[in-house]
């Protein structure tokens, strides 16, 4: 035998009640016995009631209004469900039901008051209505149904608007009762009982679950189904977390601290007469029925993950009471909590620091300020002799609830749920775990509640791969190239490195996008072009910081100069940054420091592999020799693919002015060929290079020595510029003879030793690790403690679009690494 309960979605409308008729239609179809049918009111009638109350007792006459649009809502069903010979009769009783309700709130109008009973007995029209109507509808298809006002079976304290069940006189009721139906189905009023003066009272709101769980109680059932409008209960809320998906089995205990703390599935008192029974509830969907759903019981099938679900409660404030006169006093404790008990508080979560200094509770927004008032008074005299200081209130909080039986055999779980969170700057306010171990509870801020709950649900249900939001500043000729790279390994990511990742935010000089829910690798382009707003790099960043995601990396791909002035705000967002600009880390040492410190403080990573050598590994190697305990004595390097270009073609019989003109037109020049010969960017990348290894050095502490004559850096123009090159052609073939005659090669090499930086044009032999460089190739030479005598030397192209977004693509892969 089971007992099924529908929710308000579920007898909304004619046409979900044709579904709510079809599967009771099945389950007589099919030979099942059903005890009863409890419903709630149709969807939305509840609140209305309340506020008709509220309208009444101050007198509002629009409340009339409110009753005909509920009764109407009714009416409908009448005419759109039960035969026209029989609707007369159907609106007549909807009719009497209708006239009742509105004689009691003309009472409420003259004397201008709503109490808790009063408003109990308003709200219990809603299940009246729908119980009537839909007993009726199930007559009239010919299942022999029966109105069951649930205020004759089950018996309660006075208590109104969260009444306490009487369980020895409301199993005796029920079980008297269902005695003399013979095999009529029982239509039962959810949500309201009633005291054992027959006043009305209320369970709560979703008490009708409750009510199909006391039902299933007392007639030993074999099954209670709660049918509803998700596929059961699910491992986060999926309207918070996209990713979240349906748990087939769970514990009483899980289902337990899971509605507790905010599950709306499942109302929970509705698991005590369940569980004291062993009767399993089972959680449908109305608009899914052939969906297994959920099975709520007392074990749960072996499952993948560690932990069953997340669930959170929005909106809470956390009282905290403290004092240096708490320390080591018995009763504290008792006092509290007996004075928030006679006052009829739910608390929500308690923690107590080990020191007894102080005790912090949840509770909800609501009784914030009445709680204060009453602890203040309560407290007094301990206030007024400074044993307790002034009772706090911290609004605007939300809780958190990890749960799952299996935390009580496995180690880390904590480690995990502070680390993510950390990881993604969610600060901890209160933290609370039950010996049980199959709860971990946390308070933080509201803002932070959606972050929170998806990046949770990447690290902890990762046979969904955990998402890396992506924004993208500079979709010049790198930027494209790193998005077509991340296109073409979207699958491999997400299926062998469970990493998908999401463009959230991308931008150019001129118009910039942005979509919290994720823009298409395939046609960004086109999106860019027409749905972009003009680029407002300020703009850009608010926007950013507002979605407030999980997992969040801003990647530079420019070389402006005002972009790194946002790297520290991002940063202290808790936003990872990977850029190959070499703005930041190249500027004042004190502004290098301050990005270092910033990334340690909010454990986030601000990565920039690619500011030296493009895709070439030199940095991390650098800063894996330096964490090892290595220490730098010498770093050598050949940083500028363009200037290694041009001195591995500069040969005799060609001037040096060709070659340059042929780097220009290859395109391994900028525009002004001087920007590279003048040694700035090598420069920029040797002063990182030193600060990596140790070393407070500014810009200033670079020594370059000229490779052009004055007369070419003066050059008025381009033209000018070559023409003086080509002037200036012997000094280049004298250069390139000196060189000749020793057997040596020119290269353009920068020099880190004995805390001083050069740059300069030298010639090597042969045994010089640079000699034998060709192409375009950067090149570097470690020489350290551990690698003195034979230098660590990495070669490789240092240039190019290709390469260099490689080295973006893996400093993000790393990240998520990271992050996970």
């Amino acid at each position: 035998m089971n007992v099924l309960k529908f929710g308000g979605t579920s007898v909304k409308s004619v046409e979900n009640i044709k579904k709510v008729i079809a599967i009771i239609l099945n389950h007589r179809q099919n030979g099942d016995t059903l005890g009863a049918v409890v419903l709630s009111a149709m969807s939305g009638v509840t609140n209305q009631l309340i506020e008709i109350g509220r309208m009444a007792a101050v007198n509002n006459p629009d409340y009339l209004e409110l009753i005909r649009g509920i009764e109407d809502r009714h009416f409908n069903v009448i005419k759109g469900l039960i035969p026209i010979k029989e609707q007369s009769k159907v609106f007549g009783k909807v009719r009497g039901t209708v006239n009742e309700l509105e004689d009691l709130l003309r009472g409420v109008s003259l004397i201008r008051e709503l109490s808790d009973r009063t408003l109990d007995l308003v709200m219990s029209f809603g299940e009246r209505l729908s119980c009537l109507v839909i007993s009726e509808c199930l007559k009239s298809k010919g299942v022999p149904a029966r109105f069951c006002d649930a205020r004759e079976l089950i018996k309660t304290d006075a208590q109104f608007s969260m009444a306490t069940v009487d369980e020895s006189m409301t199993n005796q009721l029920i079980r008297d009762y269902f005695a003399t139906i013979g095999t009529d189905l029982p239509i039962v009023t959810g949500f309201i009982g009633s005291t054992a003066n027959n006043e009305t009272t209320t369970l709560g709101r979703g008490g009708s679950d409750y009510t199909a769980s006391i039902l299933g109680a007392a007639l030993n059932t074999d099954f209670i189904d709660i049918w509803t409008d998700v596929d059961g209960m699910m491992t986060a809320d999926p309207r918070k977390v996209p990713n979240a998906f349906n748990i087939p089995t769970i514990t009483y205990a899980e289902a337990m601290e899971l509605s507790h703390f905010g599950a709306k599935v499942i109302y929970p008192p509705t698991l005590q007469p369940a569980f004291a029974k062993n009767i399993p509830i089972r959680i449908l969907n109305t608009f899914n029925a052939s969906h297994e759903g959920t099975v709520i019981s007392r074990t749960a099938d072996r499952r993948d993950f560690t932990i069953t679900g997340i669930s959170s409660i929005d909106d809470i404030v956390l009282v905290n009471i403290q004092g240096s006169g708490m320390i080591g006093v018995a009763g504290v404790s008792a006092k509290l909590f007996s004075t928030l008990a006679h006052y009829k508080i739910s608390v929500i979560l308690i923690s107590q620091a080990s020191s007894e200094h102080s005790i912090c509770f949840a509770i909800e927004p609501r009784n914030a300020e009445r709680v204060r008032d009453i602890l203040e008074a309560e407290f007094a005299t301990e206030i007024a002799h400074g044993h307790v200081d002034n009772i706090s209130i911290e609004k605007d909080l939300s809780i958190i609830a990890t749960v799952g039986e299996g935390m009580k055999k496995s180690s880390g779980i904590a480690g995990k749920l502070f680390s993510v969170l950390g990881k993604n700057g969610v600060n901890i306010i209160a933290i609370a775990q039950g010996s049980s171990e199959i709860n971990i509870s946390v308070v933080i801020n509201k803002n932070n509640l959606s972050k929170a709950l998806n990046a949770m649900h990447n690290v902890f249900f990762q046979s969904e791969a955990r998402i890396l939001n992506l924004y993208l500043v500079g979709a010049g000729l790198i930027g494209r190239t790193l998005l077509q790279q991340i296109e073409s390994q979207y699958e491999f990511l997400r299926t062998e490195k469970l990493l998908r990742i999401c463009l959230v935010g991308v931008s150019n000089t001129k118009k910039m996008l942005l979509d919290p829910k994720g823009i298409d690798l395939t046609n960004w382009k086109e999106r860019l072009t027409t749905e972009g707003v003009t680029t407002s790099l300020p703009a850009f960043v608010e926007k950013l910081k507002d979605y407030n995601l999980p997992n969040s990396v801003f990647i530079d791909c420019t070389a402006d100069k005002d972009i790194p002035l946002f790297y520290e705000p991002l940063l202290n967002a808790n936003v990872s940054i990977v850029t190959p600009n070499k703005v930041a880390n190249s500027g004042s040492y004190a502004e290098y420091k301050r990005l270092q410190r910033a990334t340690v403080r909010r454990g986030v990573k601000f990565l920039y592999e690619t500011n030296v050598g493009a895709g070439l590994p030199i940095i991390n190697t650098l800063q894996g020799l330096m964490t090892s305990g290595d220490r730098f004595l010498k770093i050598e390097a050949i940083l500028s693919g363009t200037l290694s270009y041009i001195f591995n073609n500069f040969k005799p019989g060609v001037s040096f002015a060709t070659i340059v003109k042929e780097a220009k037109e290859k395109g391994f020049t900028e525009p002004d060929p001087r920007e590279d010969l003048s040694g700035m960017d090598v420069a920029r990348k040797i002063l990182i290079l030193a600060r990596e290894a140790g070393f407070e050095l500014e810009p200033s502490d670079v020594t370059i020595h000229n490779l052009l004559p004055e007369s070419c850096i003066k050059a008025p123009g381009i033209p000018a510029f070559f023409e003086e090159l080509d002037r200036n052609h012997a000094y280049f073939e004298n250069l390139l003879q000196g060189a000749e005659e020793r057997n040596e090669k020119l290269r353009y090499i920068a020099t880190f030793e004995n805390g001083k930086v050069t740059i300069e044009l030298r010639s090597v032999g042969f045994d010089h690790p640079f000699y034998s460089l060709s192409g375009a190739d950067n090149i570097i030479s470690f020489t350290t403690e551990r690698y003195k005598e034979r230098p660590l030397v990495i070669k490789g192209p240092g240039a190019g679009a290709e390469v260099t977004a490689t080295g973006v693509f893996a400093d993000v892969v790393s990240i998520g690494s990271y992050l996970a």
